[in-house]
């Protein structure tokens, strides 16, 4: 599998060890601590010497636990020959190093299997920063140049037919994992290439777990359950990274069992724990610019598949409309999320989006329909101290001559900070009488909806 350079390349390793720059090492993140900044440049060295004795042909038929050990060992015998004073540790982590550029996408590599991290930012060779527990903080991992950035991006492009290139600056993709994949490369990028990745939960947060973790209180907990659980139209709102597919993800575990389901997303990400789900996927043109399928076609081909619920990953175009006559047409308990600043911003986005779908539809006509179709709104915000919380819930309570009427229902209020620098507030709800009453009766739980609206918040409930 390894084969051997011939002797001019024996001269051109001992030139290539001397003139190594230590500034070009690209550390992962457990080697980072290992490589001593003295050997690093000969480290360098080692790393390019093992990619040319490598036959690449054979490697790709090996599994990455015997690449590694074979590259491991490669390493091993390099450093005796240029008497490098390489620890068995230090050899591990360079091993490592070698096979992730092989096979993976290089000093992103460590960051994908840290299950703390949950998105990965690229800004160039030289700037890595990732989202830990909802706070971003700069990485000391870094590409070796802007060529190696590019070529992880390639990497990925590849791996879905598709390409990234001078001629086709951006791309959208999905790691094997599940992991969406943004990269922006130059011209349009004036910092080199630019990946972002963010990350796929394996993991399921049940919405019990929601109250410790400061999302909603008990009581809100407890209404938007029986919202899910009464088939009422839902539709979340929020900014990027909120928490918005979580949160969806979570009211879909009160659907019944025996539903038939259908979600429809451009990067699937949503993981119910449903029997009878269906899930499409949305697909992007080939590089010929031909063969895409959008949200708006698989929306309308879903309503032939004798759907109980559909549930839209994002809405973020002309899909609004038929996702609205969807809700209005029998497919109740349907959910979606939204883009959006507030409750009432989304309300103007979903107006915007079915003006998009080329309809000549009185303004009037468009809001008689989102009001007869939604039932509630949940915005959801990333706060300042990295916690995701539900800031309002409203009703959509009617049509006011051309003015869609919200209701709210709860909402949170900030009242300080605590000394570990978390925000304290409470979740204060409305006593109202809600529009979908009657259908909570249906189901026999109107009155522990009410119950919840109706709660009075006690000292005891802020949390210092």
């Amino acid at each position: 599998m390894f084969a051997f350079g011939k002797k001019g390349d024996e001269d051109s390793r001992s030139g290539a060890v001397a003139t190594a720059d230590a500034a070009t090492l690209v550390p992962s993140q457990d080697s980072s601590a290992t490589l001593n900044r003295s050997i690093a440049a000969v480290a360098e060295a080692i790393h390019n010497q093992v990619l040319t004795r490598i036959d690449p042909v054979v490697a790709v038929q090996l599994t990455r636990n015997d690449l590694t050990s074979r590259v491991h060992g490669l390493v091993a015998e390099i450093a005796m020959e240029q008497r490098v004073p390489l620890n068995q540790q230090e050899q591990q982590a360079l091993a490592v190093e070698v096979v992730d550029d092989m096979v993976g996408l290089g000093p992103l590599e460590p960051l994908l299997r840290d299950n703390s991290v949950s998105d990965i930012l690229v800004n160039g060779p030289s700037m890595i920063y990732v989202e830990r527990h909802g706070k971003l903080e700069l990485t000391q991992l870094c590409f070796r140049n802007d060529a190696h950035v590019l070529h992880v991006a390639q990497r990925i492009a590849s791996l879905i037919g598709r390409r990234v290139d001078g001629s086709s600056p951006m791309l959208d993709a999905r790691l094997a994992d599940g992991s969406r994949v943004n990269v922006v490369i130059a011209p349009l990028s004036l910092k080199g290439a630019c990946v972002s990745i963010r990350k796929f939960s394996r993991s399921v947060v049940e919405f019990s777990s929601f109250p410790k973790l400061g999302t909603v209180s008990p009581e809100l907990r407890r209404a938007l359950e029986i919202a899910a659980r009464c088939r009422l139209n839902i539709l979340i709102s929020g900014g990027t990274g909120s928490g918005k597919t979580t949160l969806l993800n979570a009211l879909s575990s009160m659907i019944d069992r025996s539903e038939r389901i259908i979600t429809i997303e451009d990067a699937a990400e949503l993981q119910l724990q449903q029997p009878h789900v269906i899930q499409l996927e949305t697909r992007p043109p080939n590089i010929e610019g031909q063969g895409q399928i959008t949200q708006r076609e698989l929306v309308r081909n879903s309503l032939r598949m004798r759907p109980d619920r559909i549930i839209v990953g994002e809405v973020r175009g002309p899909e609004a409309f038929d996702m609205m006559q969807a809700m209005n047409t029998g497919h109740n308990g349907s959910m979606s999320t939204i883009h959006a600043n507030s409750a009432r911003d989304a309300m103007a986005r979903i107006e915007n989006m079915i003006l998009m779908a080329n309809l000549s539809l009185p303004i009037r006509a468009i809001r008689g329909q989102i009001v007869s179709a939604i039932d509630l709104v949940v915005h959801i915000e990333r706060m300042r101290d990295g916690v995701r919380r539900v800031t309002e819930v409203a009703q959509i309570a009617g049509l006011e001559e051309e003015v869609i009427l919200l209701g709210s229902l709860f909402t949170y209020r900030y009242l300080g900070e605590n000394p570990d620098g978390t925000l304290n507030g409470v979740f204060e709800a409305t006593p109202s009488q809600p529009r979908f009453l009657r259908r909570l009766e249906y189901y026999g739980l109107a009155s522990a909806f009410v119950e919840a609206l109706n709660h009075k918040i006690r000292p005891v409930d802020v949390i210092p």
